[in-house]
């Protein structure tokens, strides 16, 4: 009987013999399609087509170049015609040429434009509206010659722009020619209306001229023909109108402002002011007339800004005719805060952002106004440094202000800008993204007025240091206070900080009052900052450096008291582990140590006791396990102490400076040879015995007696043997090479005797024997070296 799978195990079988059936077509069809394409013929490549030789340029731009060109000498040669042959004519032919050319060249353009001819009739409206100048002027020159030029150029440019504009209006189109529908529906002329516009620009100035008006009329004529130039750009839909009138609206409108800030700048009196005003306000109204109706880019919110200045300048000029000289910048400043009051109104967007725009810069300038007597204020008494506890001075701006510096002029009203503006900061400021910056900039702004403020008001020197230091107070009480971390005004209140210790300078007392203070303060505030255990200890050393000048020490002992610096260091150190403060405050410690090792300097005894200290503050330190690299320093302190004690005493023997790092230094390595077996006998005792054997060395080969050599040969000795027995690779290759080298040094004398002795043909044999010697057992030699390798090799 025939044998049946279970249903799953034939549905297997099948999926398998189908996947094996599907392998084999896909292989079939990729065999049989390699085989078609082996028994096409080859087929050739085609061959590239010829290159086509393109115009280079359109057949319009030709007709353009042709129909300009054509109009320019047509214009060229009825210039040479008006200028030259006129006078050669009578009044009749005169007029009937220049009529009759005229006449032409006006009405040419119609015939043209009903034949769809619109770059011809361009070319030919051109030359009649310059035909149309050389009318006038024939007209001046033939029957108004005594006319006043310039009243008669003005009369003749309205005219002028009159007649193009109606000229333009009258040939702004024609009828399409019947059955062509999809022609335009009209031919216009785009010249006319934008030249009428451009010798529009004129009239007013040339009447101006000739009227010879001051400068304020002048002025006014700018701004008429830039307003009117303003309402044609905004109200008429031709582009090449619109364009003529931008560019006379910025280029008339911009030197008509120019012209009128000039004015108020420089008036004198009510009258000429109150015109000035009148002028810029006038300026102003255009811009923001011209920003209202723009479309929303960023074009409207530039204008708009130059508006908000135009204002800023119009309204603070007013005051400033009759104010003193430090009110100037205070008054246009008001005038920015009172222009900054529009942005809250419902205008739209782009002039808000102009109007703030200006106003944010009328405050910037004024801010920048403000800086040279915050940086007299900050950056003066440093010049005390120089002459301490030379007297104290009478006012606040005399111990701020350096010898041969001025204060600044008009610098009384500077605090009072500064607190202006971080006022604006501070409210007018919303935004979430911009309100921390602001937060940032009106603190620093009212830090620089309170600095400044004592100066500027020239109050008394005491009471301008306890204005300081109380700024100094409030400013870290509000930062201890705070909940959130504020290091700007951490940073402003240790800036200033370090300007009232620089201030103190002047007086003996005030400095020791001044240093003790700062030093109680920033020691209260350490928990806000990382630098305020840094100022601490800073003021702290200070202090010292002052008490002990105060008690006439000389500095080898004012560094004793310095000294206590960086053991009150190494003791907060200890207690901040894993403070962010602690690295600084080690450093500061560290520097403070130095200072006290430059001060102890002159006096040997005391410096020797000096590092003596420091060394054992360092050794404190390094008990700590995360400190270990502090005994290095301990170590070289100790050191250092030991030499200058032993130059004290005269000790001129280089062993007594030595010897103290060497013991050291073989204890030390033993015991890590001990901690560790595999270490090397190089960074175990390598610099330990380099430390003694060659200075030794190097004394030992100027030395004429011979205690030394003798001596250190035996040492040297010493220091092998004890290599070779425990096998140890630096104490042989040292020991033996010094030995080697002061053997050596003690013989030199008797080969230098045995030299000069034998003959001079005795050294060239014996050289010549060696080499002789060394060749026949080369090979010998050659094992043995290797021998002596292996055995320093296997050496630790």
């Amino acid at each position: 009987m025939t044998h049946l799978p279970p249903p799953a195990e034939e549905l297997r079988l099948l999926d398998t013999e189908l996947r094996q059936l599907d392998a084999r077509r896909a292989l079939l069809l990729a065999r049989r399609a390699w085989l078609i394409t082996a028994l096409r013929p080859p087929v050739a490549p085609l061959p590239p087509p010829p290159p086509v030789r393109r115009p280079e340029t359109t057949a319009p731009r030709v007709q353009n170049v042709l129909l300009v060109l054509g109009g320019a000498l047509l214009t060229i040669a009825a210039i040479a015609f008006t200028l030259v042959s006129w006078g050669r004519m009578g009044i009749a032919g005169r007029a009937l040429v220049l009529g009759a050319v005229t006449l032409a060249a006006l009405g040419s353009p119609v015939l043209l434009l009903r034949h769809r001819l619109r770059s011809t009739a361009e070319a030919v409206a051109g030359l009649g509206l310059a035909l149309t100048v050389l009318d006038v002027y024939a007209l001046h020159e033939v029957a108004l010659p005594d006319t006043n030029g310039l009243g008669y150029a003005a009369i003749a440019s309205a005219l002028l722009a009159a007649l193009w504009t109606a000229y333009g209006l009258a040939l702004g189109g024609t009828r399409r020619p019947t059955g062509e529908a999809a022609a335009p529906a009209r031919l216009t002329l785009r010249l006319p209306l934008p030249t009428a516009l451009a010798a529009a620009q004129l009239p007013l100035i040339l009447w101006a001229a000739a009227a010879d008006a001051g400068a304020p009329v002048m002025t006014g004529a700018l701004l008429v023909t830039a307003a009117l130039d303003t309402a044609v750009a905004l109200r008429v839909p031709v582009r090449s109108v619109c364009l003529v009138a931008a560019v006379g609206a910025y280029g008339l409108g911009g030197w008509g402002s120019f012209a009128a800030c000039w004015l108020s700048w420089t008036a004198t009196g009510p009258s000429a002011v109150a015109r000035a005003a009148a002028l810029l306000l006038f300026a102003a109204a255009i811009a923001l007339a011209a920003a209202w109706r723009l479309p929303d880019t960023n074009v409207p919110t530039w204008v708009a800004s130059a508006g908000g200045l135009l204002t800023v300048a119009a309204l603070g000029g007013v005051p400033r005719s009759s104010l003193p000289g430090e009110w100037t910048v205070p008054g246009y400043l008001v005038c920015a805060v009172a222009v900054l009051a529009a942005v809250r109104t419902r205008l739209p967007e782009p002039m808000r952002r102009g109007l703030a725009l200006a106003a944010a810069s009328v405050q910037a300038v004024a801010a920048v106004w403000a800086l040279p007597p915050v940086a007299v204020a900050l950056l003066g008494p440093v010049a005390r440094v120089g002459r301490i506890w030379s007297g104290a001075p009478s006012t606040a701006r005399e111990a701020v202000t350096p010898v041969g510096v001025p204060w600044p002029p008009y610098a009384a009203t500077a605090p009072l800008v500064l607190v202006v503006v971080a006022t604006v900061l501070a409210v007018a400021v919303r935004g979430t993204e911009w309100r921390p910056r602001a937060t940032i900039g009106a603190s620093a702004l009212v830090w620089a007025a309170a600095l400044v403020l004592p100066a500027a008001l020239d109050i008394p020197y005491w009471a301008g240091m306890s204005a300081q230091g109380l700024t100094i107070v409030a400013a870290l009480a509000y930062v201890a206070r705070s909940a959130e971390p504020r290091p700007v005004l951490f940073l402003l209140a240790l800036v200033s900080s370090v300007s009232l210790a620089c201030l103190s300078l002047a007086a003996e007392g005030t400095t020791l009052g001044v240093l003790a203070a700062l030093t109680v303060l920033f020691a209260a505030v350490s928990g806000c900052s990382r630098l305020a255990p840094v100022a601490a200890l800073t003021y702290a050393t200070a202090l010292a450096c002052a008490v002990g000048a105060s008690l006439g020490w000389q500095s080898p002992y004012i560094a004793l008291l310095v000294l206590l610096v960086p053991v009150v260091a190494a003791l907060l150190a200890a207690r901040l582990a894993g403070s962010p403060a602690r690295v600084p405050i080690e450093v500061t410690g560290a520097v403070a140590g130095l200072l006290a090792v430059g001060l102890a300097v002159p006096d040997q005894p005391l410096l020797a006791l000096v590092l003596a200290l420091c060394a054992v503050i360092a050794a404190g330190t390094a008990v700590r396990e995360d400190r270990r690299p502090a005994g290095y320093a301990a170590t070289a302190l100790f050191v250092l102490a030991a030499w200058v004690r032993l130059a004290c005493w005269g000790v001129g023997s280089v062993e007594a400076y030595t010897l103290p790092v060497t013991v050291p230094a073989l204890l030390v390595g033993a015991f890590g040879r001990r901690k560790d077996p595999l270490a090397s006998s190089w960074t175990a005792y390598g610099a330990g015995l380099s430390v003694t054997l060659v200075p030794s060395l190097l004394t030992a080969w100027i030395d004429p007696d011979w205690p030394r050599p003798l001596l250190l040969g035996v040492a040297a000795l010493a220091v092998t043997l004890v290599g070779a027995r425990h096998r140890l690779r630096a104490p042989l290759v040292l020991g033996g090479g010094v030995l080697a080298l002061d053997a050596l040094h003690e013989l030199a004398p008797y080969l230098v005797q045995m030299a000069g002795a034998l003959p001079r043909w005795v050294p060239p044999a014996l050289a010549g024997l060696v080499l002789l010697a060394l060749g026949a057992t080369y090979e010998q030699r050659i094992r043995d070296a290797r021998r002596v390798r292996e055995v320093l090799g296997r050496m630790r």
